[in-house]
Order: C-alpha cells, then sequence, then structure tokens
C-alpha cells in the first residue's frame, strides 16, 4: 500500500507505516533498572504535567508529553493514533518522544507501532525486535501488564481515549 494510505481495525483509522526505524546509533547507556521505577497513573500526573509546562521544551513537544500523560497504565498507543489527534505525523511524535526528559514518569514506553512492534525507546530505533534499550521498553509494558508475543509485538487494540 503506498505511504498515508489508511487501513481500519477495531474501528480505528490507523496509518499504515510508521518508519522510526531509519537511523543508527553508536552510544550506549549505562544499566537502569526501569521496571523497578514508579510510573504514576494518569490521575497521578499533576506534578509531571506542571514540569513539563514548566520545562523550556518546543510547544509541540510539551503537547506530545502532556499527551501521553493521558495514556493508562497496561495500556499502549501509537505515534500514528497520537499523530492524528495532534494533528501532525508519526514521524514527528516519535522524534518528541525520543527527546523526553521525563522517562518513564512520562510514559513514552507505552507508544508503540502501529503494526504492535515496539518502534524505538530513549532515541534508539528498534531492529528487529530488539535494540539498545528495548528491554528496558519490554520490561516497563509488561510490569504494567501489556503482553508482547514471541516477535516482540504488542498484543491488543491501541488505546485511543484522548481528551483535548
Amino acid at each position: 500500500m503506498a505511504p498515508g494510505l489508511k487501513r481500519k481495525r477495531a474501528a480505528i483509522e490507523l496509518p499504515i507505516s510508521e518508519d522510526t526505524n531509519s537511523r543508527k546509533h553508536s552510544k550506549t547507556t549505562p544499566d537502569r533498572d526501569l521496571a523497578a521505577e514508579i510510573v504514576p497513573r494518569p490521575e497521578d500526573m499533576g506534578p509531571q504535567l506542571q514540569r513539563i509546562a514548566a520545562s523550556d521544551r518546543t510547544a509541540f513537544e510539551k503537547k506530545v508529553w502532556t499527551l501521553l500523560c493521558q495514556i493508562p497504565p497496561g495500556c499502549v498507543s501509537t505515534y500514528g493514533l497520537m499523530a492524528t489527534h495532534l494533528g501532525s505525523s508519526p514521524r514527528a511524535v516519535g522524534n518528541a518522544l525520543r527527546r523526553n526528559p521525563f522517562a518513564p514518569q512520562v510514559p513514552c514506553h507505552r507508544v508503540v507501532a502501529t503494526g504492535g512492534a515496539l518502534g524505538g525507546f530513549k532515541g534508539y530505533p528498534s531492529k528487529n525486535g530488539e535494540g539498545i534499550t528495548i528491554g528496558e521498553k519490554k520490561s516497563l509494558l509488561r510490569k504494567e501488564g501489556v503482553r508482547i508475543d514471541e516477535k516482540g509485538r504488542v498484543l491488543g487494540t491501541p488505546w485511543s481515549g484522548f481528551a483535548s
């Protein structure tokens, strides 16, 4: 299918292509047990929303990170669904997510590619379901109850209940 065409899935219009894997990274990051860190529930995001608002980041990045705060634990959304809600593109959403300085409390790990692939995490793309920090993303998602199949794809319908 040509880029930009959409398909219906679970009564939601989803873009077909969300290529966030086009760049390579060579730097490594220190080991951190992100799964052990506390990620607030949406109703407890007040302090995170204040941190986002007070940051000196772009207005678009702030919109993306604020939208992240609506995704409940145990759920994932997609770059495409967020982009549609914001009137933007999946790549722009992915770029804002990779610059999220508030992770994991502002839960960018809850965003995956349309087909359920994990996408990237902390600015690093996934290659065949693996990557420098993809293990951390999997760990955070599993801790929240998200099911991931043997191919590294998230199971279930993406969450799309964003409020304006």
